[in-house]
C-alpha cells in the first residue's frame, strides 16, 4: 500500500512562494506540489521551478501558471490544498482568494513563521513594513551605516525578486554595480541593490535562502551581523534578534488591513513611523494608536524621509514628468512618491499626465492600476518593459524629468530631455533614535569589538 500524497498548489509571485516550498514542502514525501501560480509581476508565469532547486521528489521540476487559472488547476490536478504565499494584499483580496479555493473544493492555508523562518548563526536584524514603499530600504541603509561606525561588518540579505533563470539565481552576491549587470537585474532589483552597493555594502539575494544564509554568514569580507532587508510587507525569512517594522502615515490604517503587514507589526520590537514631514498630524496619530493597539510594548521612533535633489534649479516653474518607484505606485497603491513631493516643494508649474504617452506594456499598467495619479511608475521587469519605459519618457511633452526611483534610471535608459534625481534618507525626529536601539542590540549580542571605542580603534 502506497501513501497518497497530498496535492498542493503554492499561490505566489516569485519570492515567498519558493521560500515556503524550500523550507516546508521540498523534502516531505507526504506532499506533492503540483504547481505554483504567479501574480503581481508581469511575465513570470509559463516557467518551471527547476528540478535542481525542487529536489529529488520533483525530477521534472514544478510548472508555474498564471493565478487566473487557479480554479481550473484545482479541478484538473485534483488539488487538496492551496498555500497563499505572497504579500501586500488587502484582507478582502486574501479572503476572496480563499473563497475561490474553497469553492473549488480545496483547503486554503497560510504558513506561519515557525515553519518558514530559518535560524542564523549570526545575530539578525530584520527590517519589514506594513505596506510596500514605506521606507524599508532607507531604514536598512541607516542601520548598516550606524553599525559600520562601530566597526561591525554587516551583510544585507534582500527579499527575493528572481524573475529570470532561477537556477542561475540560486545564490547571488552583489558588491559592485558590475554585479547588477552580470546578474541581468530588472529595474526593481536595481532599485533595491544599487543604493547598497554604491555605499560599499554587500547584498545577497536569490532563490534558496538556506544556501544564501550560509554564503552570507561566511562572506569573504566577513560578517558580524545579518540584516534582513524585506520586500513588500512580507515578514522575515530569518528569525530576527531585533525586529524593526516601518509604517507609513500616508496610508494610515493600512497597518491593520493588509496581509502579512499586520503580522510584521504584531511581532516587531521597534516601530518606525516614517514620512512625518509630509503627512497630516491626524494620520500620524492614527498610526501611533494602531501600533499601541497591536504591539503595546513596541518602541516607537518617528522619522522624516529627508529629500534632496541633484539639480533643484531645473524644477521651479517647469512642466515635469515624474517617474516614481514601480511597486510603491502599483500594488503599493500610492499615487505619489518622493518625486512628486520634490516637485511640489520646489515649485514645479505642472506635473504632466503620462497616460497619453504610455507605450506598450505601460498602457496595461495604467489600466490595471487606475488609482495612479500624474506619475509614471518605473516598470522594468524585462527588456521590453525597459524599452516601453524609455519610449514613454522620451515622447512625453514636458520640460524636465524628475526621477524619484532609488536607482539611477539614466544608467539603463536614454532620456532625451533634462532630468534630475531625487534621493531620500531616513532622519529620526524625537528622543529615541535608531542609534540608541542599535547600541542596546550590540551590547545584548556581545558584538562590541575588543579594543575599540565607539567603533574607533583604541591606540
Amino acid at each position: 500500500w502506497a501513501m497518497k500524497r497530498k496535492n498542493v498548489i503554492i499561490i505566489g509571485a516569485a519570492g515567498r512562494d519558493f521560500h515556503n516550498f524550500n523550507t516546508y514542502y521540498r523534502d516531505k514525501a507526504e506532499y506533492n506540489v503540483v504547481a505554483f501560480t504567479a501574480a503581481q509581476i508581469p511575465d513570470i508565469d509559463g516557467r518551471k521551478y527547476p528540478s535542481e532547486l525542487a529536489g529529488e521528489l520533483y525530477p521534472e521540476g514544478i510548472p508555474i501558471y498564471s493565478q487566473d487559472e487557479l480554479p481550473t488547476l484545482i479541478e484538473e490536478l485534483d488539488v487538496d490544498e492551496c498555500v497563499f504565499s505572497y504579500s501586500d494584499l488587502h484582507y478582502e483580496q486574501v479572503m476572496g482568494l480563499s473563497a475561490i479555493v474553497n469553492a473549488a473544493g480545496a483547503t486554503f492555508t497560510l504558513l506561519g513563521p515557525k515553519h518558514t523562518m530559518l535560524k542564523s548563526k549570526k545575530p539578525v536584524i530584520s527590517v519589514c513594513a506594513v505596506r510596500t514603499g514605506t521606507g524599508k530600504s532607507q531604514t536598512s541603509r541607516k542601520i548598516i551605516e550606524t553599525l559600520l561606525e562601530q566597526g561591525l561588518k554587516v551583510v544585507a540579505i534582500r527579499h527575493p525578486m528572481p524573475y529570470g533563470d532561477l537556477n542561475a539565481q540560486r545564490v547571488q552576491r552583489f558588491a559592485t554595480l558590475e554585479d547588477l549587470k552580470k546578474h541581468n537585474c530588472t529595474i526593481e532589483e536595481m532599485e533595491e541593490y544599487e543604493p547598497h552597493v554604491t555605499r560599499g555594502n554587500i547584498v545577497y539575494a536569490g532563490v534558496d535562502y538556506a544556501d544564501i544564509l550560509e554564503a552570507a554568514e561566511n562572506d569573504p569580507d566577513g560578517c558580524d551581523v545579518i540584516l534582513w532587508d524585506g520586500g513588500n510587507n512580507d515578514i522575515s525569512f530569518y528569525e530576527p534578534d531585533l525586529a524593526i517594522t516601518v509604517l507609513d502615515p500616508h496610508r494610515a490604517g493600512h497597518e491593520l488591513k493588509y496581509y502579512p503587514g499586520e503580522v510584521a507589526l504584531r511581532t516587531t520590537d521597534v516601530s518606525i513611523i516614517n514620512k512625518i514631514d509630509s503627512a497630516d498630524p491626524e494620520a500620524i496619530q492614527i498610526v501611533e494608536d494602531n501600533i499601541k493597539l497591536a504591539k503595546p510594548d513596541s518602541k516607537i521612533i518617528k522619522a522624516e524621509s529627508k529629500i534632496t535633489v541633484d539639480h533643484p534649479e531645473l524644477i521651479k516653474g517647469k512642466r515635469v514628468l515624474i517617474v516614481e518607484d514601480g511597486p510603491t505606485i502599483t500594488h503599493g497603491e500610492m499615487n505619489i512618491g518622493a518625486g512628486m513631493v520634490a516637485a511640489q516643494r520646489l515649485g514645479a508649474a505642472e506635473s504632466i499626465d503620462p497616460r497619453p504617452y504610455a507605450a506598450g506594456s505601460l498602457k496595461g499598467t495604467f489600466e490595471k492600476y487606475p488609482h495612479i495619479g500624474n506619475v509614471l511608475p518605473a516598470m522594468g521587469y524585462g527588456e521590453q518593459q525597459l524599452k516601453d519605459l524609455e519610449a514613454t519618457i522620451n515622447q512625453a511633452d514636458c520640460d524636465v524629468v524628475i526621477i524619484g526611483t532609488p536607482m539611477d534610471l539614466t544608467r539603463v535608459i536614454n532620456i532625451n530631455k533634462p532630468s534630475t534625481r531625487v534621493h531620500y534618507e531616513l532622519e529620526e525626529v524625537g528622543d529615541l533614535q535608531l542609534k540608541d536601539v542599535l547600541d542596546e542590540f550590540v551590547k545584548e549580542q556581545g558584538l562590541k569589538k575588543e579594543g575599540t571605542l565607539n567603533g574607533i580603534k583604541a591606540v
